[in-house]
């Protein structure tokens, strides 16, 4: 009934346009202004969303008054002059624009998706692009939602809208089952291999991806929103824990051990990396940051969300 349910929304929402699930191409109309001389690829600050639209703060001076650019976004995230935002457009079901745009957040590139926006991630080199919709339901704390996950190759266009058929490999063995999500891809600095998230029969897991081979495996469950150390050694992830529902956790990849953060909170976000020894995260409507050393967090960014460094 739920895979009904979302091929109807995916009817009706791609009627008279189908082509855009399958394609993309730099949009025809105007890119909305941005702030003269903004850029979201200098060095030694760190972007947000702040009253929804793309601002920068200095990395070494957080508190300092925000650079805002009129640019508009419900989820975004940058690297190396490649931004992905993603727009809500309301209508009877709402959609969303994902909208690829260079480092003065001038639009290139757009492609229409069904669902409301949850996450969003761009690969080091800025190259590699992926997003999340929630095609149904609004939350994953929700037992009834549906994502939607997709990934962009910037440099060659190559699109998939909704990664859930590929080939997936749980404990060693080839699974299939129509309940399977993915959401929160993050990627290596190959460009090629990625982590995200996947769903089925009520358990969440880790899994690695090979974008080439188009495969994936699970390494171990209860795994949610992974994001990949700038060295690659290690992810932060949100768990399930009680009482919860989520706890921050980093786990190293080597010896896949994992330990708690410093943060007791409930975190429902995909972390970002600040540097190697420490994340940042949205809370109550500010940027907090922790280190992966158990230290305390710390209130980073007032009045913040989506905080992605730029090195």
């Amino acid at each position: 009934m739920r895979r009904l349910l979302v091929l109807v929304v995916a009817v009706v929402v791609l009627a008279g346009g189908a082509t855009a699930y399958a394609t993309w191409a730099s949009s025809s109309r105007p890119s909305a202004p941005v702030a003269a001389g903004f850029d979201a690829a200098e060095p030694g600050r760190v972007l947000v969303r702040s009253g929804g639209r793309v601002a920068s703060v200095p990395a070494a001076d957080p508190g300092a008054p925000p650079r805002v650019s009129s640019r508009a976004c419900d989820r975004f995230y940058t690297a190396n002059g490649t931004t992905l935002c993603l727009v809500v457009r309301p209508g009877p079901l709402p959609t969303t624009q994902a909208l690829v745009l260079d480092r003065s957040l001038r639009e290139t590139r757009r492609i229409n998706l069904a669902g409301v926006p949850s996450r969003a991630r761009v690969s080091a080199s800025g190259r590699m692009a992926s997003w999340t919709v929630f095609v149904t339901g609004d939350s994953y704390s929700s037992g009834g939602f549906s994502t939607w996950t997709g990934i962009l190759d910037t440099r060659t266009g190559y699109l998939i809208t909704n990664m859930e058929d590929i080939p997936l490999y749980l404990d060693g063995r080839r699974y299939h089952s129509a309940d399977v999500n993915y959401w929160g891809v993050t990627f290596a600095a190959d460009d090629n291999r990625f982590y995200a998230t996947v769903a089925t029969k009520g358990k969440t897991y880790l899994v690695e991806g090979d974008f080439g081979a188009w495969r994936a495996r699970t390494l171990r469950e209860n795994a949610e929103c992974p994001s990949l150390s700038p060295d690659g050694t290690r992810l932060v992830f949100k768990k399930r824990v009680s009482p919860g529902p989520w706890r921050l956790h980093v786990l190293d990849l080597a010896t896949m051990r994992e330990r708690p953060l410093g943060e007791r909170a409930s975190i429902d976000d995909q972390a970002a990396w600040l540097d190697d020894h420490t994340v940042m995260y949205a809370k109550d409507g500010d940027v907090w940051a922790a280190g992966v050393d158990g230290g305390p967090p710390r209130r980073m960014i007032a009045d913040a969300t989506s905080p992605v460094p730029v090195r």
